[in-house]
């Protein structure tokens, strides 16, 4: 049952929980109780799982560790404390676990010293032990781990691969039994993903060993459905999650917020003059603070911020440092510890600050551009102000007009604590494999037995048989034609018996070595088809994105994508000017389904309101140099908006442009479809005004796509973003609004899984995938005796085993997570199925309209893909011959015109 508590405990009935050395220290060390602390002190003393959610800086660590602390307290007064594991602290990063480990080892120390001075010499005669605790990752030496076998740590600090390892480690797995807390730290980070699937099952293993029931605790920031998340948590007990109490308090921090334009107009301001008026803005917020940090939204910006700091800004090199994932471990490390002393005034970042590493105290947090989600602006805004009373001050600077709403709706959500939801994944197969194999490593298991102990996991709660039987018929090697392509069976399975163990001597390290979900992935080069001449290099994941007729920007020129092979990629020069995918598309993290959601009400909101102007009156605001006049109702929610005057400017102007250029404002429900000629490829096109986020926006434009091409007889081309997509036909033809209904008439009555099964099955994407889902199950293993295997290789294997498993069975195991994986975590099939469902109805509508040229709105689609760094004048200038057209259209002149470079 998950329950939330309301009312907070008074501070005498909280510490009155606690042992009296705890409780001394503890009031020695910390003025007051922290809010999340008044409540979760007396339920962990009494043995309740909890969640608490709690902003940075509220105390989060020692409100789910101090009552465990006096636990074990009580035990070595009692003289009961063995050297035995009582508690297993998890998070997902190894540098956390360093922080928790510091961050405890000061109260256990001191606790001791508290007993100590009371006890004096009957200490020893007493042999009341000191609470120990130890970290165990993939970092951890062989000597530290093999004291740890012998003298293993009270409280064990993990990560939740290590912990999967040591559950099957026949020695050490002893240190474990005596388990009687977890506890699960950045819970928002886990939950949502295969690593925190492969957790959640690690977590049931655990208990079915254990010797008592162990109380779980879990800990995080943004957390939505919150009841989600306690599920996630404790699991289940038959068809109902186990006990779980709710606490919430993530609104106990206040924000300060603010988007800011750096500009008037976006449009026609040089380039140049932004990027100094931008630097001039992250100067003076930099100048007027101890320490700030920086967020972009990829690798690269990180870099060229820093980079253009310390030339444009004169920071020097000791002032500003720059940390994300490409920097080596010892790198980021040292940028954590310098910010943590004070020693440095500003860090940029790309998304490896998020979670809740110690970073000391951050008075200022800068977000460069939109982070696509409000719970992430949340987190990352969160950074600053180090302690619950404080304030937490951010500023977003956008960098276009559709980034200016965006990030203006997403800090109104943040402030009125609107964050975006999670999902938990089902039933991923792979991860099952894994723990199947690790299962039958640990001891011989019924079929029924070992299946109720994978349903009490939450992601697998909802697992049926018939799947469970098929992983375990492939792991088996029941499969007939696997072992040809030698894929042998990791267990044995008696149906006679209903009895599965493992198989052979090599099966445990084969678990060892293999565990774990994050995949290999390489650079991946690129070549010119014709001369095989080496062009640069992409990443995987950028590779697993392009489709045969994608066009993309590397090194300053455009390239066709071809085909690829192993980590080879063969492209030709581009004849179009047009990319359909921007270099960094990988890395831009997509736009969350509930953000894009309230974008389209936003802007359903202010059109609303501004559309019943006289058309003089909409001209005046389009043209005006400063603030213009606009009705009370726009001006009222753009007063009421956390934004700056250039931003409230801008957001009337660009609205009301759309409404004088198309008429209408594409909204949360109403699609616009538009009709129009692109000056660049010289094509017509489509574009469809879809404000419901990338993911949703790659599934609904291949069915669009693929549904069109069957009407019209050809190929058709596509390019998405957040806010839409463009669909291209490959020659010439004439479309209208019956083609639309008719288009939509066909969406509405698909099989859409169908549908897309067949447009992704040979799609560098399903290759790419198919890898991935193929080495988490054991079909090809990364480490075998000693040799590691090249991620080219695995490729080529997995090429080979995919079209064998088409073969054997189109609903083979493997396949059906690698679809599954696809249609869930990449795409959103789910969401576009509730899409489709509301077209049929009405509820969502559609309109279609036919422009001369394109409508305010489809500027930063078409643009999209330009948005590389050598192209970016390109792409300025055609952002400023388009809007040229506009204005042109709607009678207001403006400026010199902009050639359009074909």
């Amino acid at each position: 049952m998950i329950d939330r508590i309301e009312h907070e405990f008074g501070i005498e009935e909280s510490l009155s929980v606690l042992n009296e050395y705890v409780r001394k220290w503890f009031t020695e060390n910390f003025n007051e109780l922290t809010p999340p602390q008044r409540y979760a002190f007396k339920l962990i003393a009494e043995r309740k799982n909890v969640l608490i959610a709690s902003p940075t800086g509220t105390g989060k660590t020692m409100s789910g560790f101090l009552s465990i602390l006096s636990a074990l307290f009580d035990k070595a007064l009692e003289g009961k404390l063995e050297e035995k594991i009582y508690c297993i602290y998890v998070s997902p990063l190894r540098s956390l676990n360093n922080d928790v480990y510091k961050n405890l080892t000061r109260p256990l120390e001191g606790i001791y010293s508290l007993i100590r001075e009371s006890k004096g010499k009957e200490i020893i005669t007493d042999n009341i032990r000191n609470v120990t605790i130890g970290v165990r990752t993939g970092d951890t030496t062989q000597q530290e781990r093999r004291k740890m076998l012998s003298k293993p740590p009270n409280i064990l600090v993990t990560t939740p691969e290590s912990l999967a390892i040591l559950i099957s480690s026949s020695r050490f797995v002893e240190n474990m039994k005596s388990v009687e807390y977890i506890v699960v730290d950045e819970i928002h980070e886990l939950a949502n993903n295969k690593r925190g699937a492969h957790l959640s099952l690690s977590i049931e293993r655990l208990q079915e060993i254990s010797e008592k029931k162990f109380v779980r605790v879990g800990l995080g920031a943004t957390l939505h459905p919150i009841e989600e998340a306690a599920r996630y948590l404790v699991g289940m007990e038959g068809e109902k999650p186990r006990q779980c109490t709710v606490v919430d308090t993530s609104a106990v921090k206040k924000m300060d917020v603010i988007t800011i334009s750096p500009v008037e107009d976006m449009i026609y301001t040089k380039e140049g003059k932004i990027e100094d008026e931008i630097y001039k803005e992250i100067d003076r917020i930099v100048s007027a603070s101890s320490t700030t940090l920086i967020f972009t939204n990829t690798r690269s910006g990180t870099e060229r911020v820093v980079f253009n700091m310390k030339k444009r800004l004169k920071y020097k090199q000791e002032e500003i440092a720059a940390h994300h994932s490409s920097l080596s471990r010892e790198s980021r490390l040292e940028v954590e510890g310098l910010l943590k002393q004070g020693a440095l005034k500003c860090v940029v970042s790309s998304t490896s600050l998020e979670l809740g590493v110690d970073i000391g105290t951050i008075d200022n947090v800068i977000q460069l551009g939109s982070p696509k989600s409000v719970s992430r602006a949340i987190q990352r805004i969160g950074r600053a102000g180090h302690t619950y009373n404080a304030i937490a001050r951010g500023e977003v600077i956008v960098l276009n007009r559709d980034d200016m709403i965006e990030c203006s709706v997403m800090l109104d959500a943040a402030l009125k604590k609107h964050l975006d939801s999670f999902s938990v994944p089902r039933n991923p197969l792979d991860v099952l494999a894994q723990h199947i194999v690790g299962m039958a490593i640990d001891r011989k298991w019924e079929i029924k037995e070992a299946y109720n102990v994978v349903r009490r996991a939450y992601p697998f709660s909802t697992l049926q048989m018939e799947d469970f039987l098929s992983v375990i018929d492939y792991l088996a090697g029941n499969y007939v034609g696997l072992e040809s392509r030698r894929v042998y069976g990791k267990i044995w399975y008696d149906k006679d018996t209903g009895i599965i163990g493992k198989r052979g001597m090599f099966i445990r390290p084969i678990y060892m070595l293999n565990v774990g979900t994050i995949p290999d992935e390489v650079s991946i080069g690129v070549f010119e088809s014709s001369t095989k001449k080496w062009v640069g290099n992409i990443e995987e994941e950028f590779l697993s994105r392009l489709e045969n007729g994608d066009i993309f920007a590397l090194g300053g020129k455009l390239y066709m994508f071809e085909k690829a092979a192993g980590t080879k990629c063969y492209v030709s020069q581009a004849h179009s000017n047009t990319p359909t995918i921007p270099p960094w598309f990988s890395e831009q993290l997509p736009l969350s389904y509930e953000l894009a959601r309230l974008v389209g009400k936003f802007r359903g909101d202010i059109s609303s309101a501004l559309e019943n102007m006289e058309e003089d009156e909409a001209k005046k605001v389009v043209s005006s140099k400063g603030k213009p006049k606009i009705p009370e109702d726009a001006q009222r929610i753009l007063d009421g908006m956390p934004i700056n005057d250039y931003a409230r400017t801008a957001i009337s102007k660009y609205i009301t442009e759309q409404l004088l250029f198309a008429g209408i404002v594409p909204t949360d429900k109403m699609i616009l479809v538009e009709y129009t000629y692109d000056q660049k490829s010289e094509k017509d096109i489509l574009v469809f005004h879809s404000i419901f986020g990338r993911r949703i926006n790659d599934t609904l434009s291949r069915l669009i796509a693929i549904n069109l091409g069957v009407i019209l007889g050809q190929d058709i081309s596509i390019a998405i973003n957040d806010n839409g997509f463009v669909v291209s036909p490959d020659e010439p033809v004439e479309i209208n609004e019956e083609t639309i209904e008719t288009l939509m008439r066909k969406i509405t009555n698909s099989d859409i899984e169908a549908v897309l099964r067949g447009n992704i099955r040979n799609s560098e994407m399903m290759r790419r995938r198919f890898r991935h889902v193929a080495s988490r199950s054991f079909m090809i293993l990364r480490n075998y005796k000693g040799r590691r295997m090249p991620v080219n290789r695995q490729q080529i294997s997995a090429r080979l085993l995919m079209k064998a498993a088409e073969e054997i069975d189109p609903d083979f195991p493997i396949l059906k997570e690698t679809y599954r994986e696809i249609f869930e975590e990449v795409m959103d099939i789910g969401r576009t199925r509730e899409l489709v469902a509301r077209i049929a109805d009405g509820s969502v509508s559609y309109k279609f309209v036919e422009t001369v040229s394109p409508s305010p709105f489809s500027h930063t689609i078409l643009t999209f893909g330009h948005a590389d760094v050598v192209l970016m004048k390109d792409r300025n200038d055609y952002l400023r011959y388009l809007h040229g057209l506009v204005l042109d259209r709607i009678g207001i002149k403006k400026g010199r015109k902009h050639r359009v470079k074909k």
